[in-house]
């Protein structure tokens, strides 16, 4: 099965944001309820207990963390992603590493867009600005290890251990 360790958040109006970067980015949106902060990829693993056990030690956020702004990795972008970057969550990512997991250049975002092309690189980079500070949303308390199962329609979330709260 196809693991990983996520925590569900709440946008506060995703619709908004497709919206408003409509025309100027074109890829493949993440679809609302599929949202998350990933802690760990796990990839495929034949037995989840292992992993179960190490995340026992492993106590959810203290609190719900503030999604603040947006941002992109690649060069030219390829992900564009709600920012997560709190000292808050990277006190946990370390949590993580002594519990054994391996959060290998670890920077707390939620991808939203896997972008094909920029239509409108200067729409694109003024929109990357308005949004620089703008509060969108919360990461919620919950860790959960997820199952993910591809579709051709898109990927399916399974909870395997934790606590669901959406």
């Amino acid at each position: 099965m196809r693991l990983f360790i996520a925590s569900p958040i709440i946008l506060d109006n995703y619709a908004g944001i497709r919206n408003d970067f409509d025309g100027i980015i074109e890829g493949k949106w993440v679809k609302e309820e599929h949202l998350h902060l990933t802690w760990v990829f796990l990839g495929e693993r034949s037995d989840e207990e292992s992993v179960i056990k190490m995340m026992q030690n492993i106590p959810a956020l203290q609190q719900e963390v503030e999604i603040a702004g947006v941002g992109y990795f690649g060069r030219p972008p390829r992900i564009f992603f709600a920012d997560a970057a709190n000292k808050l969550l990277y006190d946990k990512a370390a949590e993580f590493k002594e519990a054994g997991f391996d959060l290998y250049r670890f920077k707390p975002h939620i991808t939203l867009c896997r972008i094909k092309k920029i239509h409108d690189y200067r729409n694109y980079k003024a929109l990357i600005i308005k949004y620089k500070e703008r509060i969108l949303g919360e990461v919620k308390r919950e860790i959960i290890l997820y199952e993910s199962r591809l579709h051709g329609e898109g990927p399916e979330y399974l909870c395997r251990w934790g606590n669901p709260a959406i």
